[in-house]
């Protein structure tokens, strides 16, 4: 049997270990020693191969090419470009090129220059470097850049852009007032138009220095898998390609590093697929030299517009010489001759992430429903506006509570859910794009939907999206195509419902939705105003039942009830969380209040049936005592009952899960619906639910109650898709486990709501503790990563003896092969232990795994206080999960 063998020996032999930690290091791409690197200038070991010092009098037709043609560059810019020796020219050993006003007539109302090498010299890695003198002006846009000569791996943007610098606008005015003064390096890549991507770094000189004053350096260091961008020798940004993270199948599950990526058609498939690698600068580049005149950008910021004044044969780009070096070190890579500095790979200096998409995780095969938004948001799928600047909100609905309203303004806009990080407000939230293939053949997306109020426009067509992978695949339908096949009728809900099917054969790839949108058609949605609820991706008649009888108003099907007192429960409005409640008075009349569903009080007649929630389904509400009855410790009850009175279950507040008595403040209460069955109660029918002080004590009272509701806990998302390591027992293969110090964790009872738990003592003999597999067990949690945690419970019943002890969460894949150790601070809720008192820690899977841990093969999960500090603490944990919960 093979031996498993955890990291823990690293405590063992920790001496050893922090020597060798001292001798460790190196980069990614490089093995440069920063201590013994020049940065006053290039690295050595740069060969030039290729340079213009425009030292003749005319330009060299062998090394460039005038471009002619006014079709603007693909920006909407504003000059036709020429060959004519007024828009470039060669005076005193100087490139110049002038964009000027056009003559009175012309198809554009510029002309300028654009220089290009393509067909006459072209690199593949290398120092690419420019001295220039750029033009001034609101308008203006000269730039200096790559593209790739062969386009091998399809059209713009595809095959890559490099923008080496490019400047718009300088001296021109910015939003405080000050003199434009950046210039940029910029790479663009991706997708096709217009998906495609981009990411790079402005930068402006030391000291105020505006690149239109005077000559400076441009340049770039090109290799195999990186690109750093220079100002005068300074390294300014830093790029790389993207780094894939693998797990023990060898599956792709995410990155390790986010950098470029391309998508490109194989040849030999006709695919359309994405590369993580060198690609798409891998392949040979060409150079370009032109001064545009507006377009979208220029235009569009600093004073906005073209400034006319600016355009003459003065304000000139001005470029003293062009220059590639080839590195002699290894001419195939370009590596060897890096000239970099201190912090040129870290990113919160030089180091540019780039705008790579997560690679699909493997689908676990298990079927799963997602519940977007029902009355509660889901924290990992924010509500979202994405152009029009409007924020959802959540209103109340006469008829289904909580929902999110969704506005149109003049700005073109989409709305919908979304789950992805840059979108994700909820401190709780996290990314967690949905794999529905599994349930391709009987999965529905489905949602309802309120018109409030129509568009402007007349005849507008409404249209469902969805997308996959960050914007990898889309489908975009009529909503008409839904299977009710209805259109929005202002002041109507209306359900809508789409095979999953249809969508995928349609082009839409399942395994990761994280997108889906309702909305008027794009840019005539003016004026709408629409409500949604029930947003889900599910099979049907999966959904566990519940029922909210009272939640920021009265739920007509069970209204507020007096059954013998005379008074009228009202409806009054509380604190900022509570909002709109319920509120019952008791005079000198006994009697009992709650809420009823039976007929001859105005309610539905439609008893509840909770069989289906039996075993976790939990009836809860809160409870604020606003006057306490006269009668000095009256009890407080909760009794249901069902059927017309066929049955019924009465039981103390205090007996709540909760254990705790009413008092002026809000408290929640919940009650097991198997422990009201054991006390007599028949759930399949459930019509009166009461709370109230003891029959004939409640004079006086004056008490208010909400969010009243009948549910299973978790049963409003997707169930736990993972693995259970310790709730009341551990899981099976896995075993309560001291590392070191030869005690034996122990199953104890805690309180009502944890009931039995796993306790933890630890001695003088250092140790480290948790939760440890059989040998050749080991959980897979790949397909989780994305959306997936490890979380558990923690209550500290004695703090270590030593004070400066830090308490540390670690967790081992492999037999140890990989590991990560962070501090229980490092968690989601970021907070210590307390003794005394229960808290959750929450770890993302997706930061476990980018920290290096192997995902595939989990078998170890520790908590404890650092090693050699721990004497003297005593612990429990408990509801210990890896997965989805």
């Amino acid at each position: 049997m093979m031996k498993k063998v955890s990291g823990t020996t690293k405590y063992l032999s920790l001496g050893i270990i922090a020597l060798a930690i001292q001798g460790c290091g190196g980069e990614t791409n490089t093995s440069t020693n920063l201590d013994n690197v020049d940065i006053s200038g290039p690295a050595t070991g740069w060969e030039m191969v290729w340079s213009d010092e425009f030292s003749g009098s005319t330009i060299d037709t062998a090394k460039w090419t005038h471009e002619i043609d006014c079709a603007g560059g693909g920006n909407q810019e504003a000059q036709c470009y020429t060959d004519a020796p007024e828009n470039s020219w060669i005076e005193d050993g100087v490139l110049n090129i002038a964009a000027l006003k056009a003559a009175e007539g012309a198809e554009k109302p510029y002309t300028s220059a654009r220089l290009t090498t393509k067909g006459k010299a072209d690199f593949l890695y290398g120092r690419i470097e420019m001295r220039a003198k750029l033009p001034v002006g609101q308008g203006s846009w000269p730039a200096f850049w790559m593209l790739p000569t062969d386009n091998v791996y399809g059209i713009w943007p595809r095959s890559g852009e490099i923008d080496i610098v490019e400047a718009v606008n300088l001296k021109a005015k910015d939003a405080e007032g000050n003199p434009e003064a950046h210039i940029y390096g910029t790479l663009h890549y991706g997708r096709e138009w217009p998906k495609n991507e981009q990411s790079g770094k402005a930068y402006t000189l030391p000291d105020n220095v505006n690149p239109g004053d005077d000559f400076h350096t441009y340049a770039i260091e090109w290799q195999q898998g990186e690109i750093r961008w220079y100002v005068d020798d300074y390294l300014y940004a830093t790029q790389r390609r993207s780094e894939l993270r693998y797990n023990a199948k060898e599956q792709p599950v995410g990155l390790a590093y986010k950098g470029w990526f391309t998508e490109y058609f194989d040849q030999s498939t006709g695919d359309l697929n994405l590369t993580w690698g060198n690609q798409p600068f891998d392949e040979k580049f060409h150079l370009m030299l032109n001064f545009a005149v507006g377009g979208n950008w220029p235009i569009n910021v600093n004073e906005t517009g073209i400034d006319e004044a600016a355009f003459n044969s003065e304000n000139k780009y001005q470029v003293d010489y062009v220059r590639v070096y080839q590195c002699s070190a290894n001419p195939d890579t370009g590596k060897g001759c890096e000239t970099v500095r201190p912090g040129y790979d870290k990113l919160d200096d030089a180091l540019v992430e780039g705008k790579a998409p997560a690679p699909t995780p493997p689908s676990d095969g298990v079927a799963k429903d997602l519940l977007i938004f029902d009355s509660t948001p889901n924290p990992n799928w924010a509500a979202w506006d994405c152009c029009g600047g409007s924020t959802p909100d959540l209103v109340a609905d006469a008829d289904k509570g909580d929902v999110y309203r969704f506005v149109v303004g003049e700005s073109p806009t989409v709305n919908g859910f979304i789950s992805r990080s840059a979108f994700i407000t909820d401190p709780e939230g996290v990314p967690s794009p949905f794999d529905a293939s599994p349930i391709e053949s009987t999965g529905v997306l489905s949602f309802a939907m309120k018109l409030v109020s129509a568009p402007a426009a007349p005849d507008v067509t409404w249209s469902v999206k969805l997308e996959s992978n960050e914007g990898a695949t889309a489908v975009e339908v009529p909503i008409t195509d839904s299977t009710e096949g209805v259109l929005p009728t202002v002041g109507q809900w209306q359900t809508y419902s789409f095979p999953l099917s249809l969508l995928a054969s349609k082009g839409l790839d399942l395994s990761a939705i994280d997108v889906v949108m309702v909305f008027p058609a794009w840019g005539s949605g003016n004026g709408a105003e629409y409500l949604m609820d029930e947003v889900k991706i599910a099979r049907p008649n999966t959904t566990l039942p519940s029922v909210v009888i009272f939640a920021d108003n009265e739920n007509p099907d069970w209204p507020m009830w007096d059954c013998c007192g005379g008074s009228t429960p009202s409806v009054v409005s509380d604190d900022a969380e509570h909002g709109i409640v319920s509120e019952f008075t008791i005079g000198s009349e006994p009697t009992v209040m709650g809420y009823i569903n039976r007929t001859e009080f105005g309610g539905s007649g439609t008893a509840f049936d909770a069989s289906a929630i039996f075993e976790k389904g939990l009836i809860q509400f809160d409870l604020k005592v606003v006057n306490a009855p006269t009668t000095p410790d009256a009890p407080w009850l909760f009794k249901v009952e069902s059927n017309n009175g066929d049955s019924a279950a009465e039981v103390a507040l205090t007996t709540s899960v909760e254990g705790v008595a009413p008092t002026a403040e809000w408290q929640t209460f919940s009650f097991s619906l198997a422990d009201l069955s054991a006390a007599g109660l028949d759930i399949s029918a459930i019509d009166v639910l009461m709370i109230f002080p003891a029959w004939g004590q409640g004079e006086g009272a004056v008490y208010r109650i909400d969010n009243v509701k009948i549910s299973q806990p978790g049963a409003e998302g997707p169930a736990l898709d993972g693995l259970t390591l310790f709730v009341d027992q551990i899981a099976d293969a896995w075993s309560i486990w001291d590392c070191c110090a030869g005690s034996t964790p122990a199953v104890v009872s805690d309180d009502n709501e944890h009931g039995a738990v796993a306790e933890y003592v630890i001695g003088e003999q250092p140790t480290v503790v948790g939760f440890f597999a059989d040998d050749g067990v080991y959980y897979d949690a790949s397909a989780a990563v994305s959306t997936g945690v490890v979380r558990f419970d923690m209550k500290v019943v004695s703090s270590p003896s030593d004070p400066s002890s830090e308490w540390t969460f670690k967790i081992e894949s492999g037999d140890a092969s990989s590991a990560v150790e962070l501090s229980l601070s490092d968690s989601i809720e970021g907070v210590e232990p307390v003794v005394g008192q229960w808290q959750t820690y929450t770890f993302p899977l997706q930061t476990l795994a980018d920290a290096g841990l192997d995902a595939s093969a989990i078998d170890v999960l520790m908590v404890f206080p650092s090693w050699g500090t721990g004497d003297g603490a005593v612990f429990r944990l408990d509801n210990a999960i890896i997965g989805t919960p």
